[in-house]
């Protein structure tokens, strides 16, 4: 199973809170976690190629920060994770420049500078407390090893220096778990068209835990046409792996069923 690849580090604790937390999934077998760790706990992804990861949390200072959801490792970025070590030539980053938008942790950018890409740029929204604590999983992680750096970025802004240097200058661009902020799409869309090279493919992976409905207008043909994108391949996947077509309105979802799945979108330059 995917959450198979996640383990918690840190103090032990007797607290009544923390007992519940680790019992869910005997008390709910069928529920899965998506979302994983807090302050307290280290995040590890364990990594079929290059052993445990260790993943530190940023400590979100302010509503804005908060609302970003970005101190958490998702199932998406797990998955998308997974691909680059596990899913052969057509998730192979080697050789490529790699972009992460809203890389929250960064894992998903970790990965692939581990996977032979030429170089990664990690990217997050420009609050200071995520951006170090993505800086230091980079040191941690990946070191001198490979070709990494952290910039901020703000989707839809592209007139800074940073975007202006990156321009269709990435073939891969990664995206995890960055679709439930409908208002956000728009802008999310004009940041992936802007650094995408010519031949280039954008990898979308997002989880369905805050409902269907919120993502499916990311994938609109009215709004990839604006953007200049089109839609490669997209379909479903879930934690253990089974794999269906992407519908954008499957009608009343149980809620528990809906967090196992994710939807896996590769969007290319509509040229």
């Amino acid at each position: 199973m995917l959450t198979d690849k996640i383990r918690l580090s840190g103090p032990e604790t007797n607290e009544p809170e923390d007992i519940l937390s680790s019992s869910l999934a005997v008390i709910f077998p069928d529920d899965i976690t998506n979302q994983h760790g807090d302050r307290d706990n280290s995040v590890i992804y364990l990594s079929s190629q290059h052993g445990p990861l260790t993943l530190t949390l940023a400590d979100p200072q302010g509503e804005t920060s908060r609302r970003l959801f970005s101190h958490f490792v998702w199932n998406a970025g797990v998955q998308l994770a997974a691909f680059m070590e596990e899913g052969g030539a057509a998730w192979s980053v080697r050789g490529h420049r790699v972009l992460e938008l809203g890389a929250g942790t960064g894992l998903a950018g970790i990965v692939a500078a581990l996977s032979g890409a030429r170089d990664v740029a990690i990217t997050d929204y420009p609050a200071p407390e995520v951006l170090a604590n993505i800086r230091g999983n980079v040191e941690r992680n990946v070191g001198k090893r490979a070709e990494a750096c952290v910039q901020g970025h703000e989707w839809g802004v592209l007139d800074d220096g940073f975007a202006m240097s990156g321009k269709e200058a990435f073939g891969r661009i990664l995206v995890a778990d960055c679709l439930w902020m409908p208002w956000q799409h728009a802008n999310l869309l004009r940041s992936i068209r802007w650094f995408l090279s010519v031949d280039g493919e954008a990898w979308v992976v997002a989880g369905f835990h805050t409902g269907r409905e919120k993502m499916r207008g990311f994938y609109e043909e009215s709004a990839l046409e604006e953007a200049g994108l089109r839609i490669e391949r997209i379909w479903e996947r879930n934690a253990e792996g089974l794999e269906r077509d992407w519908v954008p309105d499957r009608g009343i979802e149980d809620v528990t069923e809906r967090k196992r799945w994710l939807v896996i979108g590769i969007l290319k330059r509509r040229e």
